[in-house]
């Protein structure tokens, strides 16, 4: 499935950057309470990415190149900008900038998706959901460490 393969893609591309950054500058910094250990992530993120591939495959099969899947290639995308704008950048607040866009159109997604698929849109709350304390987290990491 191409779709799970991009989304997994994504993921790695992060994985890269995050390295480094994890071992330089993470530690170093505040964190707000409730913050995952940093192994959680990769396995949280894994799942999430293959149900997002599954969930954009499935609108495919039903609607080809339509609107909802030019959303769902522009969620990920920003999705994909996350990572280097907070680890690679070391700039939380444009991540946060970045994670508020992921998250307009993620719901503008999973809404475009329920009118196609319903089950597609489902596979997405969940990580609208985790795309919500994601942004909590990176709020916090925002305050807690000033420019």
């Amino acid at each position: 499935m191409g779709f799970i393969g991009l989304c997994l893609l994504v993921g790695l591309s992060g994985a890269t950057i995050t390295t480094s950054a994890l071992h330089a500058w993470y530690p170093h910094l505040k964190a707000p309470p409730l913050t995952p250990p940093i192994w959680v992530f990769p396995l949280v993120w894994t799942g999430f990415y293959i149900a997002i591939g599954v969930a954009g495959w499935m609108v495919w099969q039903r609607n080809g190149a339509s609107h909802p899947l030019r959303l769902w290639g522009w969620q990920l995308a920003a999705n994909a900008l996350w990572v280097p704008c907070f680890f690679g950048l070391r700039s939380p607040p444009l991540a946060l900038v970045d994670l508020l866009l992921m998250l307009g159109l993620v719901v503008m997604t999973i809404r475009a998706f329920r009118r196609v698929r319903r089950v597609a849109a489902w596979l997405m709350v969940p990580y609208l959901l985790w795309g919500v304390f994601a942004f909590y987290l990176n709020a916090g990491f925002t305050v807690l460490n000033p420019v």
